[in-house]
């Protein structure tokens, strides 16, 4: 709005010309901009376990920040997903993150996977085993981290371990929705959800190299 007509018309005593309430309604209901849609939302409720205490002294964060970025990111990969078309519940979904040891992850690895030895991330999907109904609220998974591993391969790639699981967060919860790496071309598309949804939060591309 500009000053003049902040200011009005003055009048020969020299104050301002206040317009009749019903004229300013029919003037502001006249230039009043649209409103944008709203957009579509979809609750997703995250547990947290910190089941390695270590991840707090290594993150150097209190707990409750920590759950409030792991929170975010989560979100932030549901986000994307959603702008790509994901279909899935009406209702909500809910995941649970877990912080772990590098020894509980090599075992659960060795158990699901046959592989004897810790990795980085593993999302055990729920959908796996079927879809329930859109009206229902859908149970995701779960995502497990392994402190040990996500501390080498952070030092290594020269990011700090915050940002490097911040990305094998959306990683995970992108498992959990369908998302896959088993092709190049399903790798690469993967990466562009990822890559989104981090620089939401800031971060850098994690696939380009230093």
């Amino acid at each position: 709005m500009s000053d003049r007509s902040r200011s009005g018309q003055r009048t020969a005593s020299g104050r301002n010309k206040t317009a009749p309430k019903t004229a300013r309604t029919a003037a502001s209901r006249k230039s009043a901009p649209k409103k944008p849609a709203a957009k579509k939302t979809l609750p997703l409720k995250i547990d947290l376990i910190i089941d390695a205490p270590a991840w707090l002294t290594a993150l150097k964060l209190e707990e409750a920040v920590l759950a409030r970025r792991l929170r975010t990111a989560a979100r932030r990969a549901l986000s994307v997903a959603l702008a790509d078309r994901w279909k899935g519940s009406n209702r909500g979904l809910d995941c649970c993150l877990v912080l772990s040891s590098d020894a509980k992850v090599k075992r659960l690895n060795r158990d699901y996977r046959g592989k004897d030895k810790p990795t980085n991330v593993l999302s055990f999907a729920a959908l796996d085993g079927g879809v329930p109904p859109r009206t229902e609220v859908w149970p995701l998974g779960d995502v497990i981290l392994a402190l040990g591993v996500c501390r080498q391969e952070a030092r290594v790639q020269g990011k700090s371990l915050e940002q490097h699981l911040l990305h094998l967060v959306i990683h995970g919860v992108l498992h959990l929705l369908g998302y896959d790496h088993e092709v190049d071309a399903e790798a690469e598309h993967m990466e562009g959800l990822e890559i989104t949804a981090l620089k939401r939060l800031g971060v850098d591309n994690p696939y380009v190299t230093m």
